[in-house]
């Protein structure tokens, strides 16, 4: 049976910390309930910049969670190697994180960060819950490409009695640990979202109630919550593989086939690595981009009306988030609308600084019928969200091909986008 969790997986610490770096699912009702057993498919990888995403039951049978393999190796090896399917994609995170248990074979051999006298750590914190576990070296391999002795997360190698309060669980409820595969509904997290780290300038410097780390030092074998928040340095930080890679390392495109209304059991999309680097990658000039904030937020949309909507694209998240006077699923999916047909909506998207903006519209259909169809790849899923957020989950990616442009502009690069 499916499971009705949502999943709002974009990074609230890393959201705000990169802006101040900037600055310094049963019931009634009607709608689609038809069960589609077709199985869409973008184009099967061809070059070594391209892998395939699928949409399926994955590890927890909760619809519309992308999934890819990368392979995790201790640094400089060929041998001390683990592949992790499974692995939720991203793009409003930042970094990869993997489940302690998918690594067992090659945990040993994976370098934990120094922070002070004792291990960095991390608790990150995602809109819907948070993870927390030592920062760690690794080679990551994903399609033809790697990033050599990047930082990653290796979650739940922690004991959960360690996990810390400040900046942490006084923000995100302990009990909103993702510890485990089938807490996090996934074996890891790929975060392949506009930054290339997941905190930003801001987080290296001294501790400060204006510091927003969420990194923190803690002694050996510890044991208790004795873990202290700590400044990291932007080498030190969870980092966007992406942008540690040879070539191919300016930004990403998805790209997933069209999926009709009552749904599909699966369906299978393309990543493919870098934006104008090779053939596979040119964006047409047919495409329209908006320039982001630093964690590729486009804050000055408007949606029903209300301007100053802050309006990401998030293949972390399951579904279409937003507020609109729609009924809710009632008790057996809460966070979920229910409309007794379907429902289209628009919403000026607006890129930072007033440069390009462009109306895009979406549906919301009834939840319960859906989570019904037995499908797992769900077109018009739709659920509930603060008045000012509009989230554009993975049903917005479906029929499209969307390009994630990283902020390289430390270094005299592009600054971040998104184009579709």
């Amino acid at each position: 049976m499916q499971r009705t969790t949502r999943m709002t997986r974009w990074l609230k610490a890393a959201a705000a910390a990169l802006a101040v770096s900037l600055i310094a699912a049963c019931g009634g009702g009607g709608g689609s309930n038809n069960s589609q057993n077709s199985s869409p498919s973008s184009p099967a990888p061809s070059g070594s910049n391209q892998i395939s995403t699928v949409v399926n039951k994955g590890v927890s049978a909760v619809p519309n969670i992308p999934t890819v393999s990368v392979t995790v190796c201790a640094p400089g090896s060929a041998s001390a190697c683990q592949t992790i399917d499974n692995v939720l994609l991203d793009t409003k995170s930042f970094g990869l994180r993997i489940v302690n248990s998918s690594l067992s074979s090659i945990l040993g051999s994976l370098p934990t960060l120094p922070s002070g006298s004792g291990n960095l750590a991390q608790c990150a914190l995602f809109a819907d819950g948070l993870t927390w576990g030592t920062v760690r070296t690794a080679d990551v391999h994903i399609g033809g490409e790697t990033a050599s002795s990047i930082p990653i997360q290796v979650i739940g190698d922690l004991p959960d009695a360690t996990i810390p309060s400040d900046h942490c669980t006084d923000t995100v409820p302990a009990t909103n640990a993702e510890d485990t595969a089938s807490a996090l509904n996934a074996n890891g997290i790929l975060g392949i979202g506009v930054a290339v780290n997941d905190c930003g300038s801001a987080c290296s410097l001294p501790i400060s109630n204006s510091n927003p780390s969420t990194y923190f030092s803690c002694p050996p074998n510890v044991t208790t919550a004795s873990c202290a928040r700590a400044p990291v340095a932007l080498n030190q930080q969870v980092a966007n593989p992406i942008a540690h890679f040879a070539t191919d390392n300016n930004g990403v495109l998805v790209q997933f086939p069209a999926v009709p209304d009552g749904g599909s059991s699966t369906v299978t999309g393309l990543v493919i690595f870098g934006i104008n680097t090779q053939a596979n990658n040119a964006m047409p000039g047919t495409v329209t981009t908006f320039a982001t904030g630093a964690a590729g937020d486009l804050r000055n949309s408007t949606f029903n009306g209300a301007p100053g909507v802050d309006a990401f694209l998030d293949t972390g998240s399951n579904g279409l988030f937003f507020s609109a006077s729609l009924p809710s699923c009632g008790s057996s999916a809460p966070d979920f609308y229910c409309p007794t047909s379907k429902q289209t909506f628009s919403a000026t998207l607006q890129g930072v600084a007033g440069t390009t903006s462009a109306t895009v519209t979406f549906a919301a259909d009834n939840a319960n019928n859906l989570f019904k169809s037995g499908n797992f790849a769900l077109s018009n899923l739709a659920g509930t969200a603060p008045g000012t957020t509009l989230d554009l989950g993975l049903p917005f990616y479906f029929g499209r091909t969307v390009y994630h442009g990283l902020d390289l502009s430390s270094n005299g690069g592009q600054a971040p986008f998104i184009a579709f």
